[in-house]
């Protein structure tokens, strides 16, 4: 026993030897390979099983022999195995995210083929409703002119002062009826001398009926561009007693200034007295 243990310590020696020697000649020169030969596989062989006797009969003797494990060895085997605990994690999350990721993208096909419908029917319906705008718009269009048609007066003669004539003689006859003829005279015939005339008629049946504001309005209508008919000095007196009588006095005076630069020269005597009472009772300088 005392032998085995010397051989054992002197084995222990030279194997620290050789390996503090070999760490320093690693540090200085790399080592040499190995050249395995039958005679060296053998001699490792036979040392293998001398250890493996010496283990066993130590183990006999009541003297086990305990190997163990270095703890860096331990600690990296703990973190290789927490690493492939999180590496089948990983690879489960990740199964899941691509189950998921294929999922999501038929859904998207989905959805675009859906919008792709959507679109299509959305044109198809715009395009039907701005027919049926266009369709509209028209049918409108048409109903108006009708209606503006239907509504447009006739001409009884075809000539706008024979128009004119009739209208006056049923004005004397049926006030109503008379006004309403000399509006279509207006209406058929405009910009036109009869129609200025019917004008002013309509303003004398407004008058009449006891409206002074609605006949100036027709008086100045027949007035505009100031006309040389025959009519147009007594009209623009009425026009002036009109805007005096609606206290409109500085229009009142304008108007019989109006009066006495184009109509006073050709007028009677009585419609220059009209026109002087007229200017007293607007207070005219």
């Amino acid at each position: 026993m005392k032998s085995l243990l010397t051989v054992r310590n002197v084995a222990l020696a030279v194997v620290g030897c050789l390996l503090v020697g070999g760490a320093v000649v690693a540090q200085t020169q790399p080592l040499a390979p190995v050249q395995w030969d039958n005679r060296q596989l053998d001699t490792l062989d036979r040392n293998v099983r001398r250890l493996e006797r010496a283990l066993t009969q130590r183990n006999s003797q009541g003297e086990p022999v305990l190997v163990e494990p270095d703890p860096e060895v331990v600690a990296l085997q703990g973190r290789v195995g927490a690493m492939d605990r999180r590496l089948r994690d990983l690879e489960a999350t990740v199964q899941r995210v691509n189950g998921d990721l294929e999922r999501m993208t038929f859904s998207q096909d989905e959805s675009d083929r859906d919008n792709a419908a959507l679109r299509t029917r959305l044109a198809d319906a715009e395009g039907r409703l701005q027919a049926l705008e266009r369709a509209a718009t028209e049918a409108r269009a048409a109903q108006e002119a009708a209606e503006a048609e239907a509504a447009q007066p006739r001409s009884p003669t075809g000539d706008a002062a024979s128009d004119l004539a009739a209208a006056r003689v049923l004005l004397s006859a049926d006030p109503a009826r008379g006004r309403a003829a000399l509006e279509a005279v207006t209406v058929n015939w405009p910009d036109t001398p009869s129609a200025r005339e019917a004008l002013w008629r309509v303003g004398d049946v407004i008058r009449a009926g006891g409206d002074q504001a609605g006949a100036v309005q027709q008086y100045a209508q027949a007035l505009q561009g100031w006309p040389t008919q025959a009519w147009a000095g007594e009209v623009t007196l009425k026009l002036a007693r009109g805007l005096e009588a609606t206290n409109r006095d500085p229009q009142a005076c304008a108007a019989l200034g109006e009066y006495t630069r184009r109509y006073a020269a050709t007028s009677t005597p009585a419609l220059r007295q009209i026109a002087a009472d007229t200017g007293r009772a607007a207070n005219c300088r």
